[in-house]
């Protein structure tokens, strides 16, 4: 069964996903901040790719901690 919101409300799911998102974004934030406070280490315009890859690392951790259920065609 497919669950959707109605247009213009958000349900309790809907808030689950957008704070998942906002967490990944932050510790991916995060990571990259103190990876920068490490002496010697500067990343110039190559900043926001780092902060991509730290959110990658940080999704790839959550989903490998996290049990997912697939529906099989």
């Amino acid at each position: 069964m497919i669950v959707t919101s109605p247009k213009y409300q958000l349900t309790f799911d809907d808030l689950k996903k957008l704070g998942t998102g906002l967490g990944i974004a932050l510790l991916g934030a995060a990571l990259t901040y103190l990876t920068e406070q490490i002496p010697n280490i500067d990343f110039g315009q190559w900043t926001p790719i780092v902060v991509a890859f730290w959110s990658v690392v940080v999704n790839t951790v959550r989903k490998w901690l996290t049990a997912s259920e697939y529906i099989e065609n």
